[in-house]
This record gives structure tokens, C-alpha cells and sequence, in this order.
């Protein structure tokens, strides 16, 4: 078992029916984008959503990259959240991710933009 968001322990069937639910419960934004991501797998691309890793669940991640990408709504403003998303950026960089933050209203008004963020990190050399 292990910790999650919020202190819960979770085992691996708990945290695995948990993303399956998170997956099914996609926001608005996070369905968007995740059409956008699946669209890239012709280009080698393979992306996961609401994936299970060391206590978090990854809005989206692309294992063979080192790329995490989370949707922040308009909660992630509110300090508390501020710091909780640093020390969990913090722990996913010594894991060896890079950590792209993206805001919902972005993927709403500049989508070309966002996947223009995205593909430049994949572009670049990737992790450990």
C-alpha cells in the first residue's frame, strides 16, 4: 500500500479501480486534451491518463518521454494547493519527469499553443 492525495493508503487494486474511476470523470479541458494526446500515438507518442504513480494520480503522462502533464482548474491559485503542487512537482523531477502545468483556460482558448508547449518538451532530449 501506499499514501495518495489526501493521506489515504491505497493498495494496487485500489489505486487501480481509483484511476478507472478518475478516467471515466474526465473534465471538460482534460477530455480535450486527451483527444489532442491520443492523436499523437501515429507520431510514436503514447500517453496515459490519470495514471497511477507513487501516491498521485498523473492527469497525463508519457512514460518513454518523462513527461507529466497536469490540468489546473482555478483551485490550483489557492496557496494550499500552490505548495502541495510544488512538493509533488519536486518529487516527480527527482523521479526524473518533467512536470507541464497546464491551465484550463488555455486548453480551452489556445489549444494550438498547448500542444505546441507539449511537442517541444517532447521534441527535447529525453529523461533519465
Amino acid at each position: 500500500p501506499h499514501e495518495g492525495e489526501g493521506g489515504k493508503i491505497y493498495g494496487r487494486r485500489a489505486s487501480t479501480r481509483r484511476a478507472r474511476e478518475l478516467r471515466k470523470t474526465l473534465t471538460p479541458p482534460e477530455a480535450r486534451l486527451w483527444l489532442q494526446l491520443r492523436g499523437l500515438r501515429s507520431e510514436g507518442f503514447h500517453f496515459r491518463r490519470q495514471a497511477p504513480f507513487r501516491g498521485y494520480y498523473l492527469d497525463f503522462v508519457c512514460f518513454n518521454h518523462w513527461l507529466v502533464m497536469e490540468v489546473d482548474g482555478g483551485g490550483h491559485n489557492d496557496q494550499v494547493q500552490a505548495d502541495h503542487d510544488a512538493v509533488r512537482d519536486r518529487i516527480l523531477k527527482r523521479q526524473g519527469f518533467h512536470t507541464l502545468r497546464l491551465s484550463n483556460g488555455d486548453i480551452n482558448t489556445n489549444m494550438a499553443g498547448v500542444m505546441e508547449a507539449i511537442m517541444a518538451v517532447l521534441g527535447s532530449p529525453a529523461g533519465p
